[in-house]
C-alpha cells in the first residue's frame, strides 16, 4: 500500500481544528457548569475543568480576559461562561476558551443584560456623536434618586462643597425593585418637561447586580436616550457599569464623582478669575501707556507747541499746491488740444471721400493697364491661333480630298483601308469633299502593286 496516502498527526490536527474554528456556533458558546481543578497560574492565566452531571470539559482563562472577574472562581462554584471552543494541537484534545464568567446564581439577569446592550448599542443609543456636553456653570442640578441614600448626602455635600451657588433639587424616585424602572424614567420626563434644571445626575449607591438591575432596563434607557437636557450616570461603585452609563451623556464612577463633575469647584474659578484680572489689568495697563506715550510725543509736537505757525506753512504749502494744480491743469489741457488736433489731421487723411477719390483714380489706373494687356494677349493668342490653322489646313484630310481623293466607311463607320476589310455585297459609304454616297460593293479587284 502506498504510503501517500497516510497524514501526520499534526496535519490531521490542524484540520480537525480549521473545523472547529470554522463552526460560528463553536465561537460564541455560552455554558453552565461546575469548576474544578481550579489552578492559577503565575503567569495569570486560570486552568480549570467545567463539568455537570454527565461531561466535563478542560478550559482555560487568559489573563487579558480574567482580569475584568468581579470575583475568584473557586472549586465547586456553579458559574456561567461565554467563550469558544477549539483544539489544543499539542495534546490533540478540545477545550473552551473562556471570555467571561459569572456566578451561576445571576445567571439570567447577566445574560438578559448582554442581550440588551448588544441591542441598543447596534440601534446607536451608545453612540458618541449624540452625547450632550455638559455645562459649565450650571445654576440648577436635578438629582434623580432616593431621598433617604447616602448617595444622595454624597452628592448634596460634594456640590455644596465646590459650587454652593447652585441650586440643587432632589427628584426622589425608587433606586430598586420592579417598581423602580418606571419610577426612574417618569422622573427624567418630569424633568424634561418642566425644563427647570440645566444638568441632570440619574444614580445610588453601590449594591449586588439585582440591586442596580432598575439602571439596566430598557426603559430607563430609552427615557436618558430621549432626554434633553444632559444627564451624568452616578450607579453603584466604580467597577459597576450598567446600561444607563452607556446611553448617559457622561458617566460618574460614584456618586460623589458625579457631583464633581457635575459643578467646577468654586475656588478653582476664583482662581481663574483673578488670573484672568491680571491679565486684563496687565493688558489695560499696557494700552494706556502706549496712548500715554503717544499723547506726550504729540504734546511735545511742532504742532501743539506752535498752532499758529503750522497754519502759515500749511497755507504756503496750500498756495504751492494751487499753483502746481493749474499748471499741471493748463498743461494737461494743452496736451489734450494737441492730441486732437492730430486727431483731426489724421481724420482728414481717412475721410471715405479723400479715400474714394484715392481709390478712384488708382481703380482708373488699373483699368487702363488691365485693357492694355489683354489687348496685347489678344494678339499675340490670334497669332498663334492663325499659325496652328495653317498648320491644321496643311494636315487636314479635307484638303486632300479637294485634290480628287475620297475615304470609305464601313457600315459601322470604320475606315476602309484595304479590299481584306469588305467582301461584295456589303454597303460602304463614300466620303467626298462636298459630301457622301452610300455605295455597294459590286466586285473586288486586288490591285497588281
Amino acid at each position: 500500500m502506498s504510503s501517500d496516502r497516510y497524514i501526520s498527526i499534526t496535519a490531521l490536527t490542524r484540520y480537525i481544528k480549521r473545523k472547529f474554528e470554522e463552526d460560528g456556533n463553536l465561537q460564541d458558546v455560552w455554558i453552565r457548569g461546575e469548576l474544578s481543578n481550579v489552578k492559577f497560574h503565575s503567569r495569570g492565566h486560570i486552568y480549570f475543568t467545567v463539568k455537570d452531571e454527565k461531561s466535563r470539559i478542560q478550559a482555560v482563562m487568559f489573563a487579558g480576559n480574567n482580569r475584568f472577574l468581579k470575583f475568584r472562581p473557586e472549586e465547586g462554584m456553579k458559574v456561567l461562561i461565554r467563550g469558544e471552543v477549539s483544539v489544543y494541537e499539542p495534546y490533540g484534545q478540545y477545550q473552551l476558551y473562556a471570555k467571561e464568567m459569572q456566578p451561576d446564581g445571576i445567571g439570567n439577569l447577566f445574560l438578559a443584560y448582554e442581550e440588551l446592550k448588544d441591542k441598543l448599542s447596534r440601534e446607536g443609543l451608545f453612540a458618541e456623536d449624540r452625547k450632550r456636553s455638559l455645562p459649565s456653570l450650571p445654576e440648577r442640578i436635578g438629582v434623580i434618586t432616593s431621598p433617604t441614600g447616602a448617595a444622595i448626602r454624597d452628592v448634596l455635600t460634594t456640590i455644596k462643597r465646590r459650587f454652593p451657588i447652585a441650586k440643587v433639587t432632589v427628584i426622589p424616585v425608587l433606586v430598586q425593585g420592579s417598581h423602580a424602572a418606571p419610577s426612574i424614567s417618569r422622573a427624567i420626563e418630569l424633568a424634561n418637561q418642566r425644563s427647570e434644571w440645566d444638568v441632570l445626575i440619574v444614580g445610588r449607591g453601590g449594591g449586588s447586580i439585582e440591586e442596580l438591575w432598575a439602571f439596566n432596563e430598557e426603559l430607563v434607557a430609552r427615557s436618558i436616550f430621549q432626554s434633553e437636557i444632559p444627564i451624568i450616570s452616578a450607579v453603584g461603585h466604580e467597577t459597576d457599569f450598567t446600561i444607563a452609563d452607556f446611553v448617559a451623556d457622561m458617566r460618574a464612577a460614584t456618586p460623589t464623582a458625579a457631583a464633581e463633575l457635575a459643578v467646577p469647584h468654586i475656588e478653582e474659578l476664583h482662581e481663574r478669575i483673578r488670573q484672568r484680572q491680571l491679565r486684563l489689568t496687565h493688558s489695560i495697563t499696557e494700552v494706556v501707556s502706549g496712548y500715554r506715550s503717544e499723547l506726550n510725543r504729540l504734546q511735545r509736537s511742532y504742532a501743539f507747541k506752535y498752532p499758529t505757525q503750522l497754519v502759515k506753512q500749511k497755507e504756503q504749502e496750500l498756495d504751492r499746491l494751487v499753483e502746481r494744480l493749474h499748471r499741471e491743469s493748463n498743461r494737461s489741457m494743452q496736451l489734450k488740444n494737441e492730441r486732437i488736433r492730430n486727431v483731426e489731421k489724421s481724420l482728414i487723411r481717412n475721410h471715405p471721400a479723400e479715400k474714394h477719390k484715392q481709390a478712384s483714380s488708382t481703380f482708373n489706373g488699373l483699368t487702363r493697364l488691365l485693357r492694355k494687356e489683354m489687348h496685347k494677349t489678344l494678339e499675340r493668342n490670334q497669332s498663334q491661333f492663325n499659325h496652328q490653322i495653317g498648320k491644321l489646313n496643311a494636315l487636314s484630310p479635307l484638303k486632300v480630298m479637294e485634290r480628287g481623293y475620297s475615304l470609305a466607311y464601313r457600315k459601322d463607320q470604320s475606315l476602309i483601308k484595304s479590299i481584306d476589310h469588305v467582301q461584295p455585297g456589303d454597303q460602304v459609304t463614300v466620303r467626298l469633299k462636298d459630301g457622301k454616297l452610300d455605295c455597294q460593293i459590286w466586285g473586288i479587284e486586288e490591285s497588281d502593286t
